[in-house]
Order: structure tokens, then C-alpha cells, then sequence
């Protein structure tokens, strides 16, 4: 079985700034981590890896030359292989380029059993980049999976999480998962692994070997734009009322219920 996993570097959202110009990202000069919810993604995979013995696992990542760590950091908490894409030509991307070159990689190194992603990323906080990769490869999806209950050679048992409570899927493969938190914490990585993922080499892959035209990536192929950015400002009005003894406890109940009474009958 090979599975893939897709990963994304981004900026640590402590230091975070936006280009009022293009509406992207400022990633010179911010420190650059592995998307917390990725972790969770190559957690599912390599439950998936224990399930079926021999499973491949591969990591993806489009982005700056950079990213390199951050996969080697994947391959140190379980990965067998990993690949960057990272090109000049994909910068700027919205989530439905990013999808295009994502699948693009996948085919080429396919095929893969399974595509798992997280649920979203920190930095665009959409969650569209896996089911826009799923409808690319023309894949079965599952999204908001929070449990793997067993795993055959056609099909995934798996339990999702909807607005309303619990839903269980059989999922064919090859199908492609995007996973939340509850699906479980990635173990630290070993000395050993840390070790063997320094000394490894990650392959890089350019937007020309994928086949891609460069009209259909990068800034010209993403049709999101963003027009405007600005920071809300939050006012608020507040009264503050304090309670010294019993009376003024009493009091300030008082005036708290009859606010309460005016807002719920407004």
C-alpha cells in the first residue's frame, strides 16, 4: 500500500504579516514551522502503516526552498520518503493552483492507495486544497475524520465528525482523507530517525516536469483574489460593578437580571 501525505510549511502565526498589495503571505523574515494540523495527517498515515504492514508512506510539500526542513522534520517523525515541489512559477498560488500542482506531483510519483491531509491550514484557514486535489484525480473523499477503524485492501471503515454529531463511512480506495485533531498526537521523533533525516536528500520537483502550463499557477492561474485586507478594530462597552458584601451582591444581581430580561426581549 502507498500512501501520500501532504504537508505545508508555514509561518509561526506569532509573527505573521500580509502584503496589503497582493494579499499573500510575508514568509522573509517570519519563522517558518510544519502546519500543526499536517502532524495529525502523518499520524493517520502511519496508523494506517501499523494496519497494513509494508505501507509506503510519502510526504508532499509545494513551497520555498525552505520547506525542505520541514519535510525532513516529517521524515523524522515516521515518513519513508518525501518531495518538494518548489518553483518561482507556483508563487502566489491560491488553494485551487496549489491543488493543480499538488495532484500534478501525485500522478507523477503515483500511484498512491491514499492521499491524507490535515484539516486546514494555519496561514489561509480554508480547508479546500484536499477535496480540490480529490475532484483533480477524480478521487472518493471523506473530510473530518476522526477515527481509522479498519483497513482492507478495497475499502477504509472510518468514523467523520458533521455539525450534528458522529457519521461512519466506508470510503473505497483509492480515496483521499482530510483528518482533525481527535485522530491522535504524533509520537516524538528517535534520535536514529532525527539522524537519518538530516543526512537525506530530498528530491525537488520543478512546475515543467509536472506538466503544468504557467498560466494555470501561481498568481495568473488563481482565480481567489483578494481585494481588500484591513484590521478590525473591536470596541466594546462595558460596565463594571463590584461586589464588596451581601448587599452589593444583591444589587448587582439585580441590575444583572434585568439586563438580561431587556436583551432577551429586544
Amino acid at each position: 500500500m502507498r500512501i501520500a501525505v501532504l504537508v505545508k510549511q508555514v509561518p509561526d502565526t506569532r509573527s505573521v504579516q500580509m502584503d496589503e498589495e497582493t494579499g499573500t503571505v510575508i514568509r522573509k523574515g517570519s519563522e517558518a514551522i510544519l502546519n500543526p494540523l499536517d502532524a495529525y495527517a502523518l499520524q493517520a498515515a502511519l496508523q494506517l502503516r501499523q494496519l497494513r504492514g509494508g505501507a509506503l508512506v510519502h510526504a508532499f510539500s509545494m513551497g520555498p526552498p525552505s520547506a525542505e526542513q520541514t519535510l525532513k522534520e516529517v521524515l523524522a517523525l515516521g515518513a519513508d520518503r518525501a518531495s518538494l515541489i518548489s518553483d518561482r512559477a507556483c508563487a502566489g498560488s491560491d488553494t485551487w493552483a496549489t491543488a493543480q500542482v499538488l495532484a500534478a506531483a501525485l500522478q507523477k510519483l503515483g500511484p498512491f492507495d491514499l492521499v491524507v491531509c490535515g484539516e486546514r491550514a494555519t496561514d489561509g484557514d480554508t480547508g479546500q486544497v484536499g477535496p480540490e486535489i480529490a475532484a483533480c484525480l477524480n478521487l472518493g473523499m471523506a473530510t473530518f475524520v476522526e477515527q481509522i477503524l479498519d483497513l482492507q485492501e478495497d475499502w477504509l471503515d472510518l468514523r467523520r465528525k458533521t455539525e450534528s454529531g458522529f457519521e461512519s463511512w466506508r470510503l473505497r480506495l483509492p480515496g483521499l482523507l482530510t483528518v482533525t485533531k481527535a485522530i491522535g498526537e504524533i509520537a516524538l521523533p528517535t534520535l536514529a530517525n532525527k539522524m537519518a533525516a538530516r543526512r537525506a536528500q530530498v528530491p525537488l520537483l520543478k512546475a515543467d516536469e509536472l506538466g503544468l502550463d504557467p498560466e494555470s499557477i501561481g498568481l495568473k492561474g488563481s482565480p481567489t483574489r483578494v481585494v481588500k485586507i484591513f484590521y478590525p478594530s473591536l470596541t466594546r462597552k462595558g460596565e463594571l460593578y463590584k461586589i464588596s458584601d451581601e448587599a452589593s451582591l444583591l444589587a448587582n444581581s439585580r441590575i444583572l437580571a434585568k439586563y438580561l430580561r431587556e436583551a432577551a426581549n429586544k
